[in-house]
C-alpha cells in the first residue's frame, strides 16, 4: 500500500492506495484541484461545501461531454471512462 497526501482548497488529505495506483491518484487529485482553483479564481470564497458541489458538477459536466454520443443514458460510475480506476480511488477514500 502507498500513502498519498493531496492538498485541496488549503487542506491536506491522506489516502492509501495500491502502489500501482499512486500516480493515477495524484493525477486525479491534481485535476480536481485545478478545477476547484479555477472556480475560486472566478467566484471567490463561496464556502467549502458550495465549492465542493460546484467542482463536482463541473467534473460531471466534463465527463458528460467526454462521453457524448457514446450512450443515450447519462454516464455512471460503471460506464465512465477509467471506471475501474475511479472505483479504486473511491474505495481508498472510504478507507481513509
Amino acid at each position: 500500500m502507498a500513502a498519498v497526501t493531496i492538498a485541496v482548497n488549503g487542506r491536506s488529505y491522506r489516502f492509501e492506495c495500491g502502489d500501482e495506483d499512486k500516480a493515477r491518484f495524484a493525477e486525479v487529485a491534481a485535476y480536481v484541484t485545478s478545477r476547484m482553483d479555477g472556480l475560486i479564481a472566478e467566484h471567490g470564497n463561496v464556502g467549502s461545501e458550495r465549492l465542493l458541489v460546484m467542482t463536482a458538477l463541473m467534473i460531471a459536466d466534463d465527463l458528460w461531454d467526454a462521453t457524448a454520443g457514446e450512450t443515450t443514458a447519462p454516464p455512471t460510475a460503471d460506464t465512465a471512462p477509467n471506471a475501474g480506476a475511479l472505483t479504486d480511488v473511491a474505495k481508498a477514500m472510504r478507507r481513509a
